[in-house]
């Protein structure tokens, strides 16, 4: 390849630009009227207006993106993650425009897409999946399903994903107050208003394993993460690997991951995601058909480029390396700084007057912002990821209180005190924590 046109914004737009000037590979960017002066626009080799701030207006124009690629003579498309990167008509309509878009092709994405259809794929492949139901369509059935799985219950919309469109229901009161506004969110959402019933698994623990595939039918594992930090059911701290799990439980996971990439012939990154239990039984949650936000942590823990492989196995390329070949060493830490109040979670957008971070060269960031620019209401407020390695776990967490210590964000609100007070409370020093971690460590606070 010569030229990817990269079809995303922010951090992850400068990630992938990194990776290709590395591999001598031009770019090419696309951004809205908000993003005009963002760092990622400067960085590629060449930058285009896509239109205004809204996402539908700009990001999620798949014609205008395409139009470029082609005008720009670009040989494929890089979706990051997020915005058009699961979706399998924009996928569809880059190839049936003769350029490669790196990522799966589009009838896994479609496939994997849809809940209640992965869950049925997962069943018939011997992949645990979490006690539930197919599609409800009505309260009545919904009631009745519910009382047979047994109430704590999960509802979801079958396109969700990201932790949006779920709703824990506690009893029948709570499903019967939720199932409208949970099906009339996923019709916005998603564009299905088809939702479905899974049990709560109590105190669980969301654990995921990296996967590859290639064209030549080739699938290996990069080990798991641990995204069990979480608030609104959104990861705001993963850790390679994950600590407090058996070496039996964690070769099991491998295998169902595996077997659930053989299972729709996965090709490009993918991640596989369980909830584990307090008795390490683990259960198919979905498969994202995308790079991870948090993949920089299975870089710093593997040593490979995960964009790399990506760009390499679009261009009919094998894998790099085979099961064999791929080692784990060391421990890694990602935290997602994001501008938000760090005991409400409301985004806090505004200027970065002041961007100072910590000094240690054993910390990689991964970051869309640079001080002076403007944070806008129209995108997630992530700022940056900062990637904290060590040789083991201690280590990574005496370096990240450090490195926050010496960190200076101003000007806006943002999430650092809440990573001050995770990296000293006691439970994540152990690693015995669980997906409630931040809920119950705010309620001691009030």
């Amino acid at each position: 390849m010569r030229k990817i046109l990269i079809a995303n914004r922010g951090e992850i737009a400068s990630r992938i630009i990194k990776t290709c000037r590395q591999m001598g590979i031009k770019t090419a960017a696309v951004y809205s009227d908000a993003d005009a002066s963002m760092p990622f626009v400067k960085q590629a080799d060449e930058s285009f207006r896509i239109g205004e701030a809204p996402v539908n207006k700009s990001y999620l124009n798949m014609d205008a993106i395409v139009e470029i690629a082609k005008k720009v003579k670009a040989d494929a498309i890089h979706p990051g993650y997020g915005l058009l990167s699961e979706n399998a008509m924009f996928a569809k309509k880059i190839i049936d425009n003769n350029l490669q878009f790196i990522g799966p092709n589009p009838e896994v994405i479609e496939k994997m897409g849809d809940k209640i259809t992965s869950r049925m794929v997962m069943k018939e492949a011997g992949v645990p999946v979490v006690p539930g139901t197919s599609g409800v369509k009505e309260i009545d059935e919904a009631k009745i399903s519910a009382k047979d799985i047994g109430y704590p219950v999960m509802l979801k919309a079958s396109g969700g994903g990201g932790g949006i469109g779920m709703v824990r229901c506690d009893d029948e009161q709570a499903l019967i107050q939720h199932f409208s506004s949970t099906k009339n969110r996923a019709k916005a959402y998603f564009g299905s208003e088809e939702v479905f019933l899974e049990k709560c698994i109590e105190n669980g623990r969301h654990i995921e394993v990296q996967i590859f595939g290639d064209l030549h039918g080739n699938t290996v594992h990069l080990f798991e993460r641990n995204c069990s930090v979480q608030r609104r059911n959104q990861k705001v701290i993963e850790e390679a690997r994950s600590p407090q799990l058996s070496a039996q439980t964690r070769e099991r996971m491998y295998k169902a991951a595996l077997d659930a990439a053989n299972a729709v012939g996965y090709v490009n990154a993918g991640t596989v995601e369980f909830i584990v239990d307090e008795n390490e039984n683990f259960y198919f949650l979905e498969m994202n058909t995308r790079l991870q936000v948090e993949h920089p942590i299975t870089e710093a823990i593997t040593g490979l480029d995960l964009v790399k492989w990506q760009i390499l196995i679009a261009g009919g390329e094998k894998l790099p390396l085979m099961q064999e070949e791929i080692v784990a060493n060391g421990h890694a830490l990602e935290f997602r700084v994001y501008a938000e109040d760090p005991k409400t979670f409301y985004p806090s957008p505004g200027k970065i007057t002041t961007l100072k971070w910590g000094e240690d060269h054993l910390v990689r960031i991964d970051a869309g912002y640079e001080e002076g620019t403007q944070v806008t209401p129209f995108y997630d407020p992530m700022i940056a990821k900062c990637i904290v390695s060590g040789e083991n776990r201690n280590e990574c967490i005496e370096r990240a209180i450090e490195f926050f210590k010496e960190t200076r964000l101003e000007g806006i609100k943002n999430n650092i005190p809440l990573f001050n007070d995770i990296l000293r409370h006691p439970d994540f020093q152990t690693g015995d924590y669980n997906t409630n971690f931040i809920s119950q460590l705010l309620s001691i606070k009030k």
